[in-house]
């Protein structure tokens, strides 16, 4: 059987994230308005493929990650890079942190604009829906912030984490991220996360405070077909025999 990480998004979505799935056939999305990802099964077929089509609708946008096998004829590929994937191998943690408090919907619209300007990966209006999002604050301003995502059985997410660049250099990720690792153990589930494969200095950072190298992952944004494919032509009566 494969590890719940190989097909993270299908993982999540099948555990606990079921509440948020949209479904069709053996595709499943999250909607699109919490994160654009999308998933289909192991080594998809034409049938999955098609099912996912039909769940986006004509021309519709999604993401996919760990996916290899690409898209059939018809598909076009907005993005694609490649990724890594690292775990918890032994992070350390301390105790409360008082500059660390907690976000909700209040923050969204301050969420939103630090993510717009630092770009750690897709954030929309209802992705904090998603778990614990964490931030620290400087003069009132919203100037750092982490949270959690994707929800395989036994794993939990580490995600948008972003500085403003006025205040890189404080420690201010790490410190985020030390504190959801305490409250992602203290559930009973191990925390992950993914980083672009080129971004060697977030690497360097994960990997100095505790995390280890998974494997590697694929990330792709594609664009369904922009027309539904035609349906067969029904079949005429048969000819009688002769």
């Amino acid at each position: 059987m494969s590890h719940p990480l190989d097909n993270p998004v299908l993982s999540s979505l099948t555990g606990g994230h079921a509440s948020f799935a949209e479904k069709h056939g053996q595709a499943l999305r999250y909607p699109a308005d919490v994160v654009p990802f999308a998933a289909l099964p192991d080594d998809p077929g034409p049938a999955d493929w098609a099912d996912l089509a039909t769940l986006a609708g004509p021309g519709g946008t999604l993401a996919l990650a760990g996916e290899r096998s690409g898209p059939p004829d018809g598909w076009q590929l907005l993005w694609g890079g490649e990724g890594v994937q690292l775990i918890d191998a032994g992070v350390s943690v301390g105790g409360p942190d008082e500059d660390v408090v907690r976000l909700g919907l209040a923050d969204v619209p301050e969420m939103l604009d630090l993510t717009a300007r630092t770009r750690p990966g897709p954030f929309l209006p209802r992705t904090f829906e998603l778990g614990v999002y964490l931030g620290i604050r400087r003069g009132g301003a919203l100037v750092a912030m982490a949270g959690e995502r994707l929800k395989p059985p036994g794993w939990t997410e580490i995600s948008a984490v972003c500085t403003d660049d006025g205040w890189r250099g404080h420690g201010f990720a790490s410190r985020l991220i030390r504190v959801l690792v305490a409250g992602i153990r203290a559930r009973g589930d191990t925390a992950f996360l993914h980083a672009v494969a080129t971004n060697s200095g977030a690497i360097r950072l994960y990997e100095a405070m505790g995390f280890r190298l998974r494997q590697p992952t694929i990330f792709r944004a594609m664009q369904t077909p922009a027309e539904e494919p035609a349906a067969e032509p029904a079949a005429g009566p048969a000819e009688p025999a002769r």
